[in-house]
């Protein structure tokens, strides 16, 4: 497992905590509007990897400022290394939060049942439809995916689904179909796209505010819960 940067603090990536947020290298997915093109496509840079020793001791330095540790990637679950380093985390006291597109539900229920995880964020990335070219993975098998929307549903940890709205990819249909598999959910977030000129693809836009408010409204009548994030 690579972890390729920490970002040392954070108001941002982890609700009610201030955290530093592990940003783990690569991932099974390849959607183009990925902002982080460069933990996905290209290989670890061996030069600035941070080592374990170097995240225990920054962490042992930093408790009682910091109380939580984010991390994302890339896809944090695509190496089962991941669980002896939570638990070295947790050891800490450190409440730490996962980010995750679902694929690797078998891990994820693991790391849950074995209290390494207090809270999840998984993407929700389009309807079932949709999934395949939403990732870029052609013949997507999306049975592991539905297996952690079911999970997280379960109330195994606190967990929120939320969705990036690319104009290109999806539409209010989609949207909606999109709510329907989560039906129930505690928490969902339409997260407006950024483009910052830095993806893995090209061509994509935003949804201007008015109408990612639209979007929310349709939303909300299958999820009362859906918020917004970005506008």
């Amino acid at each position: 497992m690579y972890i390729q940067y920490l970002q040392k603090m954070t108001l941002l990536d982890f609700p009610g905590r201030v955290a530093c947020t592990l940003f783990t290298h690569g991932c099974d997915f390849l959607c183009p509007f990925c902002h982080n093109p460069g933990l996905v496509t290209e290989p670890p840079d061996t030069a600035s990897l941070c080592t374990e020793e170097e995240i225990l001791s920054y962490l042992q330095k930093r408790k009682g400022i910091l109380d939580g540790v984010a991390v994302t990637g890339g896809e944090p679950l695509l190496d089962e290394a991941i669980l002896p380093l939570l638990g070295k985390i947790k050891a800490l006291g450190y409440a730490v939060k996962i980010d995750t597109n679902g694929s690797f539900p078998d891990r994820l229920e693991r790391i849950v049942r074995a209290g390494l995880c207090d809270y999840v964020a998984m993407d929700v990335k389009n309807c079932e439809a949709r999934y395949a070219d939403t990732v870029g993975v052609k013949n997507l098998n999306f049975a592991p995916i539905r297996r952690s929307m079911d999970f997280l549903l379960s109330g195994a940890v606190d967990y929120e689904f939320r969705t990036t709205v690319v104009r290109e990819l999806h539409s209010r249909a989609d949207l909606l179909a999109a709510a329907e598999m989560i039906r129930g959910a505690k928490r969902y977030f339409l997260q407006k796209f950024n483009d910052t000129g830095d993806l893995i693809g090209s061509g994509f836009t935003a949804y201007r505010d008015g109408e990612m408010e639209s979007l929310l409204s349709s939303v909300r009548e299958v999820l009362p819960c859906a918020e917004l994030r970005g506008v």
